[in-house]
């Protein structure tokens, strides 16, 4: 059975790969090059709440600010399903084996408000 999340992230992937195939931009997509520019995305949005005295609650409700959030997002968002994809990885799969993992390392009956890492206990 086909779930939604699947038929979304195939969606994102094919996209992804023709914008990239119309450009001729596989040639720059190489795993390496991906994660870079993933890391830059990720720099931006860092950098909108960077000085945030609110924890970022003053610029997720300034509606100017919330855009830039968003189209920061997208941007991480597309570069690791390209970059996944790249890899062949199954980022459903990846992602729920990591969930599961991190239930593992942080029991509720130990970690239940407790920002303590693992292996710091």
């Amino acid at each position: 059975r086909i779930n939604f999340l699947m038929l979304f992230l195939e969606r994102i992937k094919l996209k992804l790969k023709e914008f990239a195939e119309e450009r001729d931009w596989e040639q720059f997509h190489d795993p390496k090059n991906l994660s870079m520019a993933l890391s830059v995305e990720v720099a931006e949005l860092v950098e909108i709440f960077q000085w945030s005295k609110s924890g970022g609650l003053d610029e997720i409700n300034n509606p100017d600010t919330r855009k830039e959030i968003e189209r920061e997002i997208a941007d991480i968002f597309n570069y690791l399903v390209r970059l996944s994809d790249i890899l062949n990885i199954d980022l459903e799969k990846a992602s729920l084996n990591k969930i599961q993992e991190n239930a593992e390392k942080y029991p509720v009956n130990i970690s239940k408000g407790s920002s303590v890492k693992y292996s710091k206990r």
